[in-house]
């Protein structure tokens, strides 16, 4: 059965709550370690505390994947009801974050506020395919690309702008990080109740429902569903994992050493100087909220490179750039050149939003389009497990705890993921592309 053709409004409303998502994830990339530092956290404790992301992705991820494609409620739908949970958690788990009084609290939270967000984002892909036809997935996947970058970006902003107007602390937490956090709640609830009430989910088939209501499930159903996804995985996709892990590896060294960085290296200062780091952190705000502009603005031109030289030349491109730019930011004393270094990664961070899935998506069977959005997200949450449970000791004992060498060691490894790029071979050519409208974005 054809699918009906929206506007763009209409695929711009149904995407809008990817922005709250992506405000949430903005503040958790930017915000987080900074609350740990101002909370007493020791450098080489912040990978253990970030442990949080990388177990719920690996967790939530493939199986909300996995329960969401044999799911359909004639009122809530297929995948509203649980991008609606997930909202409902990121909200009550941003709301709460900026009381944090201890460590172990702060912790907890984000616990919850990374469940929620696995909850909420790995549906909403699987949205885009429900509903959208072929021929309008791209422009589906574009906005989703769009809001992306938009929610980080503000997000990143929202640390530079508010401690300049909002002074003073609550405790040991600066008051504009307050701010920051109870804004991100309102959007996370707020775009994802706009996107329900505004885009009606497809009602499956009569040989669909009979399927699912048929289907025999238990507490081992969506564990044997990923299990028998995993392996039957395309090639590409275990050739992708290569990349992955020293990419998504270096990408958790970055966020959680970028703040601390420009403290050593424009203030010539570390977290104990309370003013002069808060400074730091509101620059990194700014300097995150940079790249996330490079990012949707670069991502247009993206999937015309990838038809004219294959994504996979493309992708070992622009981690060359995001990598350079990694070895660079350390040695950086001006604060103005760090919007410089940073447009490589800002460019790699399009291309890791959209380029891989352009090398993946033909090799997916569409009826397991669900599942296979989640475990593509193991691919990336597994390397950044890896980073948190030994980054610790690599950055006490061969980086001396010094966090612009853990980002100089951070470009190291995306310069190794662009030499494994190279070798990823595809069943498609290039020319598989052709037939995708100019502009093609990608999810996160």
């Amino acid at each position: 059965m054809a699918k009906p053709k929206l506007s763009f409004l209409q695929i711009i409303n149904m995407n809008v709550g990817f922005f709250g998502i992506q405000y949430s994830f903005g503040l958790q990339q930017s915000a987080v370690n900074p609350i740990y530092d101002f909370l007493g956290a020791k450098p080489d404790e912040i990978p253990w505390l970030n442990l949080a992301g990388p177990l719920t992705g690996l967790l939530v991820q493939p199986i909300i994947g996995a329960l969401s494609d044999k799911t359909w409620h004639p009122k809530f739908g297929r995948r509203k009801p649980y991008f609606l949970v997930g909202a409902l958690m990121c909200s009550l788990a941003l709301f709460l974050f900026p009381f944090s009084s201890e460590l172990w609290m702060a912790a907890g939270l984000l616990w919850i506020l990374d469940a929620g967000n696995n909850t909420a984002m790995e549906p909403y892909r699987a949205f885009i395919a429900d509903k959208l036809d072929s021929e309008q997935q791209p422009t589906g996947f574009l906005a989703q690309s769009f809001f992306t970058g938009l929610g980080q970006t503000l997000a990143n902003f929202s640390l530079f702008l508010f401690p300049l107007v909002i002074i003073g602390h609550t405790g040991k937490i600066p008051n504009w990080v307050f701010a920051s956090f109870m804004l991100g709640a309102v959007c996370s609830i707020g775009t994802v109740w706009w996107s329900m009430r505004t885009t009606p989910e497809i009602p499956p088939t009569e040989e669909e429902l009979h399927e699912i209501r048929n289907r025999k499930l238990n507490i081992l159903t969506p564990f044997t569903e990923v299990l028998s996804a995993i392996k039957d995985m395309p090639k590409v996709m275990w050739q992708l994992s290569l990349v992955y892990l020293f990419q998504w590896y270096a990408l958790f060294c970055y966020w959680q050493n970028s703040s601390k960085s420009i403290a050593k290296s424009v203030f010539h200062t570390t977290t104990e100087n309370k003013t002069l780091y808060e400074q730091a952190v509101s620059i990194a705000g700014s300097v995150n909220g940079w790249y996330n502009i490079i990012t949707f603005v670069s991502a247009f031109a993206l999937v015309g490179f990838a038809r004219k030289y294959s994504p996979k030349w493309v992708h070992f491109f622009c981690l060359l750039l995001a990598g350079a730019g990694f070895i660079a930011f350390p040695f950086i004393e001006n604060k103005w050149l760090l919007y410089v270094a940073i447009t490589g990664f800002g460019i790699g961070w399009a291309s890791m939003m959209g380029v891989p899935y352009l090398m993946v998506v033909k090799e997916i069977p569409k009826e397991r389009y669900g599942v296979y959005m989640g475990i593509i997200n193991m691919l990336i949450v597994i390397p950044m497990l890896i980073q948190t449970v030994t980054f610790g000791y690599i950055l006490k004992h061969f980086l001396n705890n010094d966090s612009g060498k853990a980002i100089l060691f951070a470009g190291v490894l995306l310069l190794i993921a662009a030499l494994f790029t190279t070798l990823i071979k595809t069943t498609h050519s290039k020319d598989d592309l052709t037939d995708m409208p100019t502009g093609m974005g990608g999810g996160h």
